[in-house]
């Protein structure tokens, strides 16, 4: 047991040694009103304040966003995920969340519980959940460390969602120096739940009996959220190990079961998931939204080591836990559907109405603290607005001048070049570790610009798609913001599927940084412009601040995960060409940039650049990309286009050489006018799409297009077993598939087994 703490001064230097600063101390004596915070209230605290938790230097920010749609059933941040109308008396319940720092502690763990949390928070909301993705950033395979972290996040992911039994079916791995020292995990999770049959994080109603249900409670991941996720990394970050989490996938699927049918049978008042900060947050953010408190008896609180203390009892972030609110005539019902699914379900307090969340322990009360001190957004939380200095690195970089560097001489060569780069090859040693077919609502996961996933019941399919280049955002954060919202919303328009809403994981360097800070308010307000441009507004998501190394920040990564609807399934488009002789056309929203032609930030200049990011992010029209996704459902509506994929990393030529990688079919293309060939092959400008349609369609595809103020452009047609670009590449498509299809698995199998 930890000694008392019996005088200000000792109680001040407890709350420094946790992490909170003088200005905190003197707010929480305050909030006391003078009394000596005890050990654990102090480490309350230093959760609930934790920027993991109380995102006191984003919400500021965060509050820019829209966070208000015609779709939107909960408003961003009210409840644990975002929930959002489709149609047909159904709703999509969503979200995305980073595991940052303990993948990079303990891989396979640290994963694999950033599956499961994410997973609790749909399956909370009365959600069944159908689909999970992931964002993944790793550094240079060339290291090591590097190939042994991709091993065990991987591993990590797909054993705690293959086991849990919910199909993996879209993602993103890039992988970058700025991610040497700090990988990122960003996990999402994608359900279904019907009208009026959704619970909320809420403990209302006084008098009313608080449970925790599921697992016991140990000592794993206590801290999680403040020492480990919400702190620079240091070269000592290997002693955290005991701060990650310990996941079990079969546990939680008994959980999930046993939720929904407690949800089905209405027996649940409120619940929150167990989630960082543990018994901490649940308790004092429940109470903080419904205006109620709670009185909770540790004694009752079911644990897997006896000698554990109050404080680490509520620091715990044990996994596969929850906290449910029931009418007291529900009690033995809610335990019997508990024990049917073999879990435990015990009663540890009541809803009070005296606004604090009051805990005892042994017989003493050890806390009492007022929840709207604690929870999220509560009257008396920390908010801060941090310095903003625009980054000394903008000046050098986006002073770049193409012409320093020479025009590609080889085309053939960089082409294989490009899609052996660990950036654009092929993922599939990665995917198909996951089950992509579980539960077989999955439509078309391989050679597809997003994942369609089939809503059971209906016609009605979903679209879902990870996406960012931190690249472009690191050069220009307001565009390059705009460019992960955009790119995203075209991957799903791509199938057929119209955008409705994001969800956002916003990965960046020490907030305390002024250039950071920049970063950060910078992406944010260009995120807000494009989302609200596209009208998908923002339904919750996360920040993950202090992603440095001894080395430096990462590159700014605001992760978008969006969500499209297809009215019919049978409009999917996929982005492989389907037949020999048919026209290939190119889609084009607006015109590029001309003084980085589409270079900038590309993986070509990378590639001639030593990895160096150099240029500036690529011009984006946030109105011209709705026009384009407004033509791309139309035609797909329309069933007259055979195959449609946008134009990304690598440019022109990738995305011909990918096109034709599905079916093995090739592409003859007569080049327009140029200025450089590696500008009208590797540039990356945006607002662009290739289709494939049947050549008799081409004049009428063409007014359709130009009607919607489209610039279209017949580049040549599909055949053959090779990509040729007249005058400037001929290459045989097997060799490039070859390239493109052996360099991830040759790059991280070439490891000592593990």
């Amino acid at each position: 047991m930890t000694n008392p703490i019996t005088t200000l001064a000792e109680a001040k230097k407890t709350a420094f040694e946790l992490g909170l600063i003088e200005e905190e101390f003197e707010k929480i004596v305050s909030i006391l009103e003078g009394r000596i915070p005890t050990y654990t209230e102090l480490g309350i605290f230093s959760v609930m304040w934790s920027e993991h938790c109380s995102y006191k230097n984003s919400i500021t920010q965060l509050k820019t966003l829209p966070r208000k749609g015609k779709r939107l059933l909960v408003e961003a941040g009210e409840e644990n995920a975002g929930l959002v109308d489709i149609g047909d008396g159904l709703a999509v319940a969503f979200k995305i969340e980073s595991h940052n720092h303990p993948s990079a502690i303990e891989p396979y763990q640290g994963a694999a519980t950033g599956v499961g949390g994410i997973l609790r928070d749909i399956f909370t909301m009365g959600a069944r959940p159908i689909a999970a993705l992931n964002s993944l950033r790793f550094g240079s395979l060339e290291h090591e460390r590097t190939k042994f972290l991709v091993r065990g996040v991987v591993h990590g992911i797909a054993d705690y969602g293959n086991s849990f039994g919910v199909p993996t079916v879209a993602g993103e791995v890039y992988f970058d120096k700025c991610y040497q020292g700090n990988p990122l995990v960003n996990a999402m999770a994608v359900g279904i739940v019907k009208h009026g049959e959704t619970v909320s994080a809420s403990a209302d109603g006084v008098g009313n009996i608080v449970m925790i249900v599921g697992s016991s409670t140990g000592r794993d991941g206590i801290h999680g959220a403040s020492l480990l996720a919400s702190a620079v990394f240091s070269e000592a970050a290997e002693e955290l190990r005991p701060t990650v989490q310990v996941g079990d996938p079969f546990t939680e699927k008994l959980l999930l079961e046993a939720t929904l049918e407690a949800i089905e049978k209405k027996l649940v008042v409120g619940m929150q998931d167990m989630g960082a900060a543990g018994i901490s947050c649940s308790t004092s953010e429940m109470s903080a939204k419904a205006g109620t408190g709670m009185k909770i008896d540790l004694d009752k609180v079911p644990l897997r080591e006896a000698t554990m203390s109050s404080y680490e009892i509520m620091l715990s972030e044990s996994q596969e836990r929850m906290l449910v609110v029931v009418l007291p005539k529900n009690v033995e019902a809610i335990k019997s559907v508990f024990t049917k699914w073999d879990l435990k379900a015990e009663v540890i307090g009541t809803v009070t109405d005296t606004g604090s969340v009051e805990i005892s322990y042994h017989g003493e009360v050890v806390s009492n603290l007022p929840s709207k001190a604690l929870a999220l957004g509560g009257d008396m939380t920390p908010v801060y607005q941090r310095e903003i200095r625009e980054p000394s690195y903008l000046a050098t970089t986006q002073a770049f001048v193409i012409n320093t560097v020479s025009d590609v001489e080889d085309a053939n060569e960089m082409l294989k070049n490009l899609l052996s780069s660990p950036n654009i090859a092929s993922k599939k040693w990665v995917y198909e570790q996951y089950d992509s077919m579980v539960r077989t609502n999955t439509l078309n996961l391989e050679g597809s610009d997003a994942a369609v996933i089939r809503v059971k019941g209906t016609k009605k399919g979903l679209a879902v798609k990870t996406d960012c280049n931190s690249r472009y955002v690191y050069l220009n954060p307001y565009r390059g913001a705009m460019i992960a919202v955009c790119e995203a919303a075209r991957n799903v328009a791509c199938t057929g599927a119209k955008p409705i809403a994001i969800t956002n994981c916003l990965n960046f360097g020490n907030p305390y940084d002024p250039e950071v800070y920049y970063q950060f308010t910078e992406a944010i307000r260009g995120m807000g412009d494009a989302c609200r441009t596209l009208e998908t507004p923002v339904t919750g998501g996360n920040v993950s601040f202090y992603n440095e190394s001894p080395d430096g920040a990462i590159y700014p990564t605001p992760t978008i995960g969006m969500l499209g609807v297809i009215d019919d399934i049978a409009n999917v488009v996929s982005s492989g060409f389907k037949n020999d002789g048919d026209a290939i056309l190119l889609l084009s929203a607006y015109e590029p940039d001309a003084e980085f032609e589409g270079l900038g930030g590309s993986e070509y200049l990378s590639i001639r650049n030593d990895g160096k990011a150099v240029g500036n992010a690529p011009n984006i029209d946030p109105g011209g990309e709705a026009r384009l996704i407004d033509l791309l459902v139309s035609l797909a509506e329309k069933r007259i286009i055979k195959s449609a994929h946008d134009i990304s990393e690598g440019g022109l030529a990738v995305t011909l050489a990918e096109s034709s990688f599905a079916n093995m079919i090739g592409a003859k293309i007569n080049p327009s006018q140029y200025s450089r060939k590696d500008h009208y092959l590797f540039g990356e400008m945006q607002g662009r799409v290739v289709i494939s349609v049947s050549a008799e369609m081409v004049e009428e595809i063409s007014m359709m297009i130009q009607s919607a103020n489209i610039k279209v452009e017949v580049l040549g047609m599909t055949g053959g077993r090779q990509i040729i670009i007249e005058g400037l590449i001929d290459a045989d498509l097997e060799e490039l598939h070859e390239a493109y299809s052996t360099a991830i698995p040759n790059a991280v199998e070439a490891v000592v087994e593990l």
